[in-house]
């Protein structure tokens, strides 16, 4: 099961994300009822599971106990569990969100505004792609921004940079410090030219955290239609990168380039029995292309900053008849934990552009251990709902 220590004995789900590069723009949760309405669908849930039993099939989910692809509109999903709450978060209004939910299929509840970009500086801008991990006592965001053109113009995207809050307490959705910007470059002694990031990831493998990204071999600053590549660096605390970056993997395979431009971005961490996988997204965001790529880490004492100790994998999983452009997913677990599941955004039609949704869906594992994602649920069709959230039934 894809889960860790989210701190007090309790266990989060590692999660994953991001990348909200252009401005972006139902699900209602089965909420508590009077004994005499959750009568009927207890009773139907009875019946059909001894029906089940006695014919040797598996029983369908109970009237009322699914949901309908997509549950909500939004892009570069990042959500994570700990305790009995799921806490999704979002950039809008130039700032960022934290949701409380206990309903996988239904995350962007309870909001707050935890935090406004500045109104002027490096990051006043552009704020894509937030993730929100607990780490100690504390709860930490990581995220893009960028400064506004002499012009006053956000596009060309030229000026990104990866950026972290650090919260107060321990509350997802209470105060946070803006710690800065991370330091991104390869010169992490002096500090000096740090690079374009976006889409900055966290994970500890054999007791040291690392950070992993989508960045640019070097700033261009007329130009936002630049390759992207996927790096790594050692982090001394959850607010500072210790070590120049790495090359871990730049867009070299037909099914990692789009018409435009070869990039992957959006990097995610996914840990089963052992085994480290880099879940990422590629080709061309804005189209029907989008898709997931995979890097397996050759063993459990690979050098995580070596790009030797991974192995390309992809596409892993890919848009569908009526699903478009599938990526930047994050990872989760049931409410019961007994299932995996994949929370993803693809485009609403497959004309270009960032006019996208939010999607779940559980997934299983290969023989050889990697994640087996399948093929996207088709938009509209009945899918039971994550095992322990269906009313307390399943």
């Amino acid at each position: 099961m894809v889960t860790r220590e989210a701190g007090g004995g309790r266990r989060e789900a590692v999660a994953g994300r991001g990348v909200q590069r252009w401005p972006r723009d139902r699900f209602s949760a089965i909420r508590s009822a009077p004994l005499a309405y959750r009568l009927s669908p207890l009773v139907f849930f009875i019946v059909a599971c001894s029906s089940a039993s006695h014919n040797g099939t598996t029983a369908p989910p109970p009237v009322g106990c699914t949901f309908k692809n997509p549950i909500d509109d939004g892009a570069d999903p990042w959500i994570v569990r700990s305790g009995t709450n799921y806490y999704y978060v979002e950039s809008k209004d130039n700032g960022i969100y934290v949701y409380r939910s206990t309903a996988l299929t239904a995350p962007k509840q309870n909001s707050v505004k935890v935090w406004t970009a500045p109104a002027s500086g490096w990051n006043e801008t552009n704020i894509w792609a937030p993730e929100l991990h607990h780490i100690g006592t504390h709860w930490y965001i990581y995220y893009a921004g960028g400064q506004r053109h002499p012009n006053g113009q956000d596009a060309p995207f030229t000026t990104q940079h990866a950026g972290v809050l650090e919260s107060d307490a321990d509350d997802p959705q209470g105060n946070y410090t803006d710690r800065g910007m991370l330091y991104t470059g390869d010169d992490a002694q002096g500090g000096t030219n740090n690079v374009w990031a976006i889409d900055l990831t966290v994970h500890t493998i054999n007791g040291q955290q690392y950070a992993v990204w989508s960045g640019w071999d070097q700033n261009n600053p007329t130009t936002d239609k630049v390759s992207q590549n996927l790096y790594i660096a050692r982090m001394s605390s959850p607010t500072t990168i210790s070590t120049s970056r790495v090359k871990l993997a730049a867009p070299d395979q037909s099914w990692e380039s789009g018409p435009e431009l070869a990039l992957e971005e959006g990097p995610e961490f996914l840990e089963h029995n052992g085994k480290t996988f880099i879940i990422y997204s590629t080709n061309d965001s804005w189209l029907p292309s989008y898709q997931l790529g995979e890097l397996r880490m050759t063993s459990s004492t690979a050098d995580p900053l070596s790009a030797g100790s991974y192995t390309k994998v992809g596409p892993v999983f890919s848009g569908a008849t009526d699903v478009y452009g599938v990526g930047h997913a994050s990872f989760t677990v049931s409410p019961d934990g007994t299932e995996d599941w994949i929370v993803y955004h693809s485009k609403k039609d497959p004309a270009p552009g960032w006019n996208r949704a939010i999607r779940a869906q559980k997934f299983t594992w290969a023989a050889d251990g990697s994640p087996a994602f399948g093929t996207p649920t088709p938009t509209g069709q009945a899918v039971a709902m994550p095992a322990g959230q269906c009313m307390g039934l399943d």
